[in-house]
C-alpha cells in the first residue's frame, strides 16, 4: 500500500499506539489501514453419492479440479456464498448443510470455509468460471489434479466423515512460507 484511500496522501508502516502490529498509518489523515485475511466460501455438493467438481477456468489453478468456491461478498452469510459459488460456477442450486472444514492459508491472506451440501436433482452446467463439471464417484476424484491443498483436505475429510457416518467440524492450517502441509 503506498497512499491513503480516505486523503490520497502517502501512508507508511509503522505499529500505531496502542496496537502491537505493523500498519499502514496515514501520516496526513491518521488513518490506520488494517488488512484483514478475506474468506473464501464452498461447499462439497454430493447427489446420490456423487460429488460435483468443477474444472477451474481462471487464475490461479486454471485447469485444475475443486469444488464450487470463492469469495465472501459483503452483505451475505456464508451459507448463501457458499450456495451462490455452486449457482455461479455449476449453475446448481445446492441446499447447504454442516460446517465441514476450516482452512487457514496463511500465506495467501485467506480463509477458506467449506460445508457440506447436497445438490437435490443432477441439474447443474458449466458456468463463467469452469471449463468443465461433472458428478463423480469418490473413487473417480482426480487427487492428482485438484486445485488447492484446501480442497482436498476438505474432500478427504468429507470422505473420512462419510465412510465413519459423522459429521465433524475439520481445521487445518497451510503456510507454504514455512512448509506446512494439511494436518488432521
Amino acid at each position: 500500500m503506498k497512499f491513503c484511500n480516505q486523503c490520497g496522501a502517502p501512508v507508511r508502516q509503522r505499529v500505531p499506539a496502542g496496537d502491537n502490529l505493523l500498519r499502514y498509518v496515514c501520516d496526513a489523515c491518521g488513518t490506520i489501514h488494517y488488512q484483514n485475511p478475506r474468506l473464501v466460501v464452498g461447499c462439497v455438493p454430493e447427489h446420490e453419492g456423487r460429488i460435483l467438481l468443477c474444472r477451474r477456468a481462471i487464475e490461479p489453478r486454471r485447469g485444475y479440479w475443486t469444488v464450487p468456491a470463492g469469495f465472501l461478498e459483503n452483505g451475505e452469510t456464508l451459507q448463501q456464498a457458499a450456495a451462490r459459488e455452486s449457482l455461479e460456477e455449476a449453475l446448481a442450486e445446492v441446499t447447504v448443510g454442516s460446517l465441514l472444514s476450516v482452512v487457514h492459508v496463511l500465506h495467501a491472506e485467506q480463509v477458506h470455509v467449506f460445508f457440506r451440501a447436497s445438490l437435490p436433482a443432477a441439474r447443474y452446467g458449466v458456468g463463467a468460471e469452469s471449463l468443465e463439471v461433472v458428478l463423480v464417484e469418490p473413487a473417480e476424484i482426480p487427487w492428482a489434479d485438484i486445485a488447492f491443498p484446501s480442497t482436498d483436505f476438505t474432500l478427504r475429510r468429507y470422505l473420512e466423515d462419510k465412510a465413519a457416518g459423522r459429521e465433524q467440524h475439520h481445521f487445518t492450517t497451510i503456510d507454504r512460507r514455512l512448509g506446512r502441509a494439511p494436518e488432521g
